[in-house]
């Protein structure tokens, strides 16, 4: 929040965009007369500008561009064929390129050779002044620069306009543009339909020749390889059925003769000292031999139970027995033997059949495999004979068509709505070409003003100080004269504010105390008086960033005002180079600071009364050469405290900061120093160099004052606080003459 002038803290900068609407309003304010002037400027030079134009007309016919019409013919592709237009080709792609033919040489052309235009004088302008007449190459050419294509979106549709001084002509040349572009287009079809039966009927002698070729070639491969009549397809099933017919003969032949060995296997196993060892499926399949063994075992049982009964060897049972045993075992053994002869035999018969049939499905397979070598050959040789049939099919097909298409004259394009002439041009548009230079001419006001706002880096009102300075501000003094101001009246003559200014300008505050100059002096004075009330600044230094800001004004009015308070106060002029004390209470040749500092004489002998109440003066006294080291010295310190006891306060005068160091020495030894502004003349740049030079020093600054401030401008409009500062006096002691309300310092 901003600080109030009486805490002494400084308000932070504000810059962004918040700041600039505010500052857009007030330049605008400050410089409306130029926007007015800048708006009606550019509002008369566009009307001049629109009146002084040609008129100019337009026309527009309407046409249609079908891409893909309705077919005439069962065929939809031969029309379009013919027109250049396929399945694949692109819209956009086509429209943009129809609407370059339009605008091409070859249509304009045509349409100035129709219309005669290389004998149109008004046309020409001034090519026809020239000593040869123009062709009508040159006519289109021109012809080019007046024509443009205006597509109607998401239709196919389009506008062929035509701009032109003379509405009858422009219409002429629209309708004419048209009908030679749909005249060409037709042309073209014809043209492409001609030439498409002229390639046609070439090929189809071509394919002819061709498809006979590869017929006698398939013929000659059936009869070279022996091909049946029948398809070679059937002759390659048939081949097949019998490879497999051998190769399940040839698998259940291999079964069987794998069965017969495995069980030569099995009988071979059997030992001959024990017959009874047999494979049970040889039991099972054969009768005589399970009897034989049956015998056997019989035999055997009997003889061991013989030998069993203890009876021995020689024993006539036991020898009956055992020669029983032999027998059964020969017969036994002689039908194993001849069963095992048996199944060898079969082996070897299957053996020899499972080779046969090998050998057939060997036979079978090679003539499989040459069959399908001859296969592939011929279904090559059938599909080009196919491939061709089909060509010369399509192209005798495609060549009754394109003759159909040539005599039918199929167009794709079609005017839609013929040109209606012009009531009204549509350049120059006298109100779009005010509107705008209006506009512009605003603009350019506009930017005029910010930029001349923006150049101006002066500081003009309180909010300037606290904001772009940071310092705290402690009042303003009005402006006295308006030799630095415009001048918004004239004052009647016999203003006495104006009558004392003239005479000491430092001293209207003594002598109009009722004067809005005197309430803004005693704003300062309680400013200052309440700023630190516990530790008051009773030793202030009064100074600026440059001369000619009124300092020695300030200084004076601000030690009037302390005066008229009732204190003690005593004001100083340290300006040694351009000292104006003396002159202002009329104390020429007396001495002053620099008498005291070099002990010519006493502070009672220089500080004398100025004939107004409670104030005393001390001038400059002679100028030394050197003035900076005369302020370092212990006597000026020792000069500052002889002041302080002797006065309730005291006041120094003192050069400008970036001019001379003199000021800011001094600002080191006083409780508090007073910057002083020149409103609408202190630059931002020197005035925040000023204080820098105090900061940099921890010189105690107590605010600043606005000095010749001029009330009346814009940028006071909203301060209703300084209202009677723009007065000469109160009511009550002045009457209103209708004098002019600004006052203000006079510069030093």
């Amino acid at each position: 929040m901003p600080a109030s002038p009486l805490n002494g803290a400084p308000l932070p900068i504000q810059d962004g965009p918040a700041a600039s609407v505010p500052a857009v309003l007030k330049a605008l304010r400050k410089h409306w007369a130029v926007v007015v002037a800048c708006f009606f400027v550019g509002s008369v030079a566009a009307l001049l500008y629109a009146k002084s134009q040609t008129k100019i007309y337009e026309a527009a016919t309407m046409i249609e561009i079908d891409p893909a019409p309705v077919p005439v013919l069962d065929e939809k592709e031969s029309a379009l064929l013919a027109m250049g237009v396929g399945p694949f080709t692109d819209p956009q792609e086509y429209y943009t390129t129809q609407y370059r033919i339009i605008t091409s040489q070859g249509v304009l052309n045509a349409v100035a050779r129709d219309v005669s235009l290389a004998s149109d004088r008004d046309f020409l302008g001034h090519s026809a002044s020239s000593a040869m007449p123009p062709s009508a190459e040159a006519a289109a050419s021109l012809l080019a620069t007046h024509v443009a294509i205006e597509p109607i979106r998401s239709s196919r549709l389009a506008y062929i306009k035509v701009r032109d001084t003379n509405p009858k002509r422009a219409k002429r040349l629209s309708d004419a543009i048209a009908s030679a572009y749909i005249e060409q287009n037709l042309q073209q079809a014809v043209d492409a339909s001609s030439e498409a039966v002229t390639w046609l009927d070439g090929q189809i002698d071509h394919m002819k020749g061709q498809l006979e070729n590869f017929e006698n070639k398939l013929y000659e491969f059936k009869q070279k390889n022996d091909l049946p009549s029948t398809s070679i397809n059937d002759a390659s099933n048939m081949l097949r059925l019998e490879m497999g017919e051998f190769d399940l003969a040839l698998t259940r032949t291999r079964t069987r003769r794998q069965e017969i060995l495995a069980r030569a296997e099995e009988l071979a196993k059997v030992p001959p000292d024990n017959p009874t060892e047999l494979p049970s499926s040889e039991l099972l399949a054969d009768g005589q031999l399970n009897g034989l063994r049956i015998e056997y075992q019989a035999a055997l049982t009997t003889r061991d139970a013989l030998i069993a009964q203890n009876k021995g060897e020689n024993h006539p049972l036991v020898r009956v027995a055992e020669s029983h045993l032999a027998t059964a075992k020969q017969a036994l053994l002689a039908e194993v033997r001849n069963v095992q002869g048996a199944v060898q035999r079969d082996l070897e018969i299957i053996t020899r059949q499972e080779a046969g049939e090998s050998t057939l499905f060997e036979r079978a397979r090679r003539l499989a495999v040459d069959l399908n070598m001859k296969e592939i050959e011929y279904h090559r040789l059938e599909r080009d004979r196919d491939q061709s049939e089909k060509v010369f099919a399509l192209l005798s097909e495609r060549l009754k068509e394109a003759d159909l298409s040539r005599m039918m004259k199929v167009n794709n394009v079609r005017i839609v709505e013929a040109a209606a002439e012009p009531g009204e041009p549509i350049s120059p548009r006298v109100s779009l070409n005010v509107l705008g230079g209006a506009g512009l001419g605003l603009l350019l006001g506009l930017a005029f003003a910010w930029g001349r706002e923006q150049l101006d880096t002066s500081l003009k009102t309180p909010d300037d100080l606290e904001q772009r300075l940071g310092v705290t501000f402690l009042g303003l003094l009005p402006q006295i004269d308006d030799s630095d101001g415009p001048r918004y009246g004239r004052r009647k003559p016999g203003s006495r504010l104006k009558d004392h200014a003239l005479e000491a300008p430092e001293l209207v505050g003594h002598n109009l105390p009722l004067s809005g100059l005197a309430e803004a002096a005693r704003a300062i004075r309680t400013n200052l008086v309440f700023m630190n009330p516990d530790r008051p600044h009773r030793t202030l230094l009064v100074t600026s960033a440059a001369p000619a800001e009124g300092k020695t004004t300030v200084a004076c009015t601000i030690a009037i005002a302390l005066a008229q308070g009732g204190q003690r106060v005593c004001i100083v002029d340290c300006d040694l180079r351009r000292s104006r004390l003396h002159r202002i209470f009329n104390r020429v040749g007396e001495a002053g600071v620099t008498n005291v500092l070099v002990g010519e004489a006493t502070l009672d002998e220089v500080a004398k009364p100025t004939g107004i109440d409670n104030l005393w003066s001390i001038p400059a006294g002679p100028t030394p050469p050197n003035p900076a080291d005369i302020f370092h010295s212990e006597r000026f310190r020792q000069f500052i405290a002889d002041l302080g006891d002797r006065f309730d306060r005291v006041v120094f005068d003192s050069p400008p900061l970036v001019a001379v160091t003199d000021s800011v020495v001094i600002a080191t030894l006083v409780d508090g120093t007073v910057f002083v502004v020149r409103a609408f003349k202190t630059s931002r740049h020197l005035s925040s160099q000023g204080l820098r030079s105090l900061r940099d020093v921890d010189a105690p600054v107590v605010g600043a004052v606005l000095n010749a401030v001029n009330l009346s401008r814009h940028e006071y409009s909203n301060y209703y606080h300084y209202y009677y500062y723009k007065r000469e006096g109160y009511p009550s002691t002045s009457a209103s003459d209708g004098e002019d309300p600004r006052a203000g310092a006079a510069p030093v």
